[in-house]
């Protein structure tokens, strides 16, 4: 049997103006008792600072650019795995944005970076000074504490259209299958008006991120050690059977639900309340 995963995982969610553009801050050390992971997508821009050992990560489920970091990388909005290969232990903090918060949290164009993997210092430009200071603090929760404050402190919510595709997003999260005409007419705009303020705030298509949505709810909602009734997952969720949903799950996590269940129940999760689903760790 392959060695448990062991590690230090601490989360910050933010609260107040934050929230709106900041899923979480994480503080990850570790080593991984396999070679490399896919990682899901959520329709976020996830920005990695590197504290410890380099990290390779290939975009578009390794079909695409391969890049390997000392200091850190930028995930941008993806619609397919990234796989994320630690060349020893990982340490890191990370921090993952809403489908809009790219802009407001982090300065970033997430159109820029869609379906890429970029160096971080030049993307995001604190991010050098942000990760010195880091390293000449070794305590977990006063290192979240840090970037909590400093993305609090330089937060800009003054982003056109951002209201809008935050209503727009809400709204999906409840329905993913609710037509995006609709959504478009609940928040008082043409479809095409929406679909070009997707592209230029959250840097994915409507559509896109709806079925980014879906899979990433059964994701959570799934117990990954146990059994799942797949045919009655997909009727709750809106796919019309279970081969379509056999279909979305694989372009979202790069491999089959049995598969998927199969490494679940091999490693076991990261952390049980650090929201791992949709990591699928490859021997």
């Amino acid at each position: 049997m392959p060695a448990p995963l062991d590690f230090d995982v601490r989360v910050r969610t933010p609260t107040g103006p934050l929230a709106r553009a900041v899923e979480g801050v994480w503080h990850v050390r570790g080593t991984v008792p396999y070679a490399r992971e896919r990682i899901a997508p959520t329709g976020s821009t996830v920005a990695v600072i590197i504290l410890g050992d380099p990290i390779r990560q290939i975009a578009d489920d390794g079909a695409g650019r391969s890049l390997a970091s000392t200091t850190g990388l930028l995930i941008g909005p993806h619609d397919r795995p990234i796989v994320n290969e630690p060349l020893g232990e990982t340490h890191v903090v990370v921090v993952v944005t809403t489908p809009v918060g790219a802009g407001p949290a982090l300065g970033v164009t997430p159109a820029a970076h869609r379906r890429s993997v970029d160096p971080l210092l030049p993307a995001w430009r604190p991010a050098r000074r942000l990760r010195d200071r880091l390293l000449s603090d070794t305590d977990p929760e006063q290192r979240l504490d840090l970037v909590v404050d400093h993305l609090d402190a330089n937060l800009d919510l003054a982003v056109p259209g951002l209201e809008r595709c935050e209503r727009a997003v809400a709204l999906l999260e409840a329905q993913p299958t609710r037509p995006v005409s609709a959504v478009a007419a609940a928040v008082g705009v043409s479809p095409a008006q929406l679909g070009r303020d997707f592209a230029r705030v959250v840097g994915l298509s409507p559509r896109v991120l709806a079925r980014l949505l879906r899979v990433r709810r059964l994701l959570e909602d799934i117990d990954g050690r146990g059994s799942v009734d797949w045919g009655g997952r997909a009727a709750e969720l809106g796919w019309y059977d279970q081969s379509h949903l056999i279909r979305d799950f694989r372009r979202h996590t790069g491999v089959t639900p049995s598969a998927y269940l199969a490494a679940q129940r091999l490693y076991g999760p990261l952390d049980d309340d650090a929201g791992s689903a949709g990591f699928v760790p490859e021997p």
